[in-house]
């Protein structure tokens, strides 16, 4: 059996192409090739330059719409990315892109695949995988060649993809949104900068926003910030965005770190439907809570599903809205949905945690070792004396600790179209759907530490893995809805299609190998039909 590998010199980064020879060893009994070197691969045109001028069939695996046609005998793993080729049909991913992208979409499928495929391996070893896989692509993409392809995919075309993608999801389902931090070590990235570190990372960083279907459960937008941009900033700019993409009747899920009584005036402004967390010690929240703070612990507002006391208040939200053009501001009542909630098992974990706080707070003082952070503490929980005889003497303040727990295990979710809490919070907690990705992304996707050395290049990099993040969602998803975690990891899901491969003979029909029935069911249930089904 003939086929033609492709392997990069490392020393000087050229490509080469071997004529590979499969024959039966006698003597050690297995299967062994002999490999003959037959000339290089032009890096523009992807041709074979024949080496001794000796005459080869120059085999061109440039980018062309359309299928890829066989042009030579080989045997390549192709389970896993068949999936993926199905996901992006599906998804639309694969269209959008081609319409987006119509040079390249193929390079950015390949190494999306390959991120997915390849837990946490750098793109270095993209060449090694795409040697053993069918892929869009179809060849190797050396590190240079990669950075080439992140620095040309640019803000429009990226742009017109969010906007593709929102309009498959979009107005549908309520978007979950949250942000993340990504630690940097990179000293040429402008918007690398010291901020509020979600992972306890001393090191300078941007800011990743996300935007995510709830029931789709796919992400359809993200942004790039600066490192020093707090969650409550980042809200009039992505009302922004949704208005220049042409979304409208937008529902939103917000974290309690981008409420601010200008976010929420902007929420109605722009008349979108929206349900956000916010804190008990807002002074118009702690006003109807004492309202109703015996009533909503009665037996018919508990909830045995969620295991706490959820509560209903119809509330007037005082609406400001500032005209600079005319010089005015409008003032006016919106209505909105105060949810409120008690949780007996939240309580008892605020409680104990607080009683742990207060018993390291009352040690400082005793033993005379204060921590300046804890000051303000000290004031508030304790009384201190000090006697010549008897010492130090540490007495709590039985009335700021009352206060203190009164309002522990409650919490507040806000709406202007949720009218049911119960609904309210199953809408909401939904919402951690947003922080797996940011996981995923991190951890699976090797977004971790950025090491890129442009801005172009980051910005690049990063749409690439986010489209891979759209792939790992579907798949996810469909595992959860049909308890697939039970039997697989993610990995072993993956690892289970990667065996099964395909047969490239020119002129004939693509071979797919033998298929387990136990594979065929996997590939059923993840919503594709399998390979051999086709044929």
């Amino acid at each position: 059996m003939t086929a033609i590998v492709y392997q990069i010199n490392k020393k000087n980064g050229v490509t080469y192409a071997y004529e590979s020879v499969s024959y039966w060893d006698r003597e050690k009994k297995q299967s062994r090739a002999k490999r003959k070197c037959i000339g290089k691969v032009d890096p523009e045109t992807k041709k074979i330059v024949p080496t001794h001028k000796k005459k080869v069939q120059a085999i061109s695996r440039e980018t062309k719409r359309g299928p890829i046609p066989i042009t030579s005998i080989d045997r390549n793993f192709y389970g896993a990315t068949y999936l993926f080729d199905r996901i992006g049909q599906n998804t639309g991913v694969t269209e959008d892109l081609k319409t987006c992208f119509p040079d390249n979409y193929r390079q950015i499928l390949s190494i999306a695949y390959y991120l997915i495929l390849e837990d946490k391996n750098s793109l270095s070893r993209f060449p090694r995988w795409a040697a053993l896989h069918r892929h869009p692509h179809g060849a190797a993409i050396p590190s240079q060649r990669s950075s080439e392809l992140f620095a040309s995919i640019t803000e429009e075309a990226k742009q017109r993809f969010f906007n593709l993608q929102g309009r498959r999801r979009v107005e549908k389902e309520y978007l979950a949104y949250d942000s993340t931090s990504i630690s940097s070590y990179s000293k040429c990235i402008k918007q690398v900068r010291y901020g509020k570190n979600k992972d306890h990372d001393h090191l300078p960083q941007i800011n990743l926003t996300l935007l995510f279907g709830q029931q789709s459960r796919l992400p359809f937008h993200y942004r790039k910030l600066a490192g020093n941009i707090t969650d409550v900033k980042t809200l009039k700019k992505l009302l922004f965005d949704m208005n220049t993409l042409g979304y409208k009747k937008i529902k939103i899920v917000l974290d309690r770190g981008f409420y601010s009584a200008s976010n929420i005036n902007d929420l109605y402004k722009h008349h979108l439907k929206f349900l956000i967390a916010s804190k008990v010690s807002l002074k118009f929240v702690r006003a109807h809570l004492d309202t109703v703070r015996d009533t909503m612990r009665n037996w018919n507002y508990y909830s045995q599903t969620h295991q706490l006391y959820a509560y209903t208040l119809p509330i007037t939200w005082d609406y400001v809205q500032k005209r600079p053009y005319k010089g005015d501001t409008i003032k006016a009542n919106r209505r909105m949905y105060l949810h409120l909630y008690h949780s007996p098992e939240r309580a008892l974990e605020e409680e104990k945690s607080f009683n742990n706080r207060m018993g390291k707070w009352q040690k400082e003082l005793e033993r005379e070792e204060r921590n300046p952070d804890n000051e303000k503490y000290y004031a508030k929980y304790f009384e201190i004396k000090s006697t010549p005889v008897r010492g130090i003497k540490v007495v709590a303040k039985e009335d700021a600790i009352a206060d203190a727990k009164r309002n522990y295990g409650y919490f507040v979710l806000l709406s202007n179209e949720v009218k049911d809490a119960v609904k309210a919070i199953e809408i909401y907690r939904n919402k951690d759907l947003v922080e797996k990705a940011f996981h995923n992304l991190k951890e699976r996707l090797n977004l971790r530490r950025l090491a890129v050395s442009s801005e172009q290049s980051l910005d690049g990099k990063l749409f690439v893995q986010f489209i891979a993040l759209i792939f790992l969602s579907y798949i996810k998803k469909k595992m959860q809805d049909n308890n697939l975690f039970q039997n697989y990891t993610m990995q072993e899901a993956l690892d289970e299609f990667d065996v099964i491969e395909c047969f490239e003979v020119p002129g004939q029909q693509l071979q797919v190998g033998e298929i387990t029935k136990r594979q065929m069911d996997l590939y059923t249930k993840l919503g594709v039909t399998p390979p051999g089904s086709l044929q």
